[in-house]
């Protein structure tokens, strides 16, 4: 997608976005239990007694899955390694009944009980962004949102 030379690439923005709290949960600076380049994934979700917006400048040791799984499309290889690592090995402690939990803190073993229907959508809809480009697609095509990006002087082969 081409932008407007005022505004930023809003992709390579989502791809730093990702890889900086990637890189920041690998190289693990602050010695949390629980973070590695598997375990990965700060953003604003459930903490031990309430609710904060986790980055590497806010780290309250909490991860949320959200994070690493709706970074999908741009970290594809970061996102499946924390995916599989959510799943196969802390299992049921983050997996229940409507997906993973929003937050989980290891050193005090703690586990949301919580499911955030904002944290619990980006997952589905980046996943199957990743996979097929379906929302972005059908989104991209409705004639409205080409209007709209066009008057705000984006352009793209689908405008």
């Amino acid at each position: 997608m081409g932008y407007p030379i005022e505004y930023a690439n809003y992709w390579e923005q989502n791809v730093a976005h990702s890889k900086i709290n990637y890189e920041y949960c690998k190289a693990n600076p602050l010695g949390r239990w629980g973070y590695s380049d598997k375990s990965w994934g700060l953003t604003a979700s459930d903490i031990p007694g309430g609710y904060t917006a986790s980055s590497p400048s806010n780290d309250v040791g909490v991860i949320a899955p959200t994070a690493a799984i709706s970074a999908m499309p741009y970290t594809p290889a970061e996102s499946m390694a924390a995916l599989k690592f959510f799943y196969y090995t802390m299992g049921d402690k983050i997996w229940k009944e409507y997906g993973f939990v929003d937050a989980f803190k290891l050193p005090d073993l703690w586990f949301a009980s919580s499911f955030l229907a904002i944290d619990q959508g980006p997952q589905i809809i980046m996943i199957e962004n990743y996979r097929s480009g379906l929302l972005w697609n059908l989104f991209s095509s409705a004639p409205e949102v080409k209007a709209a990006l066009k008057k705000l002087g984006f352009t793209a082969p689908y405008l």
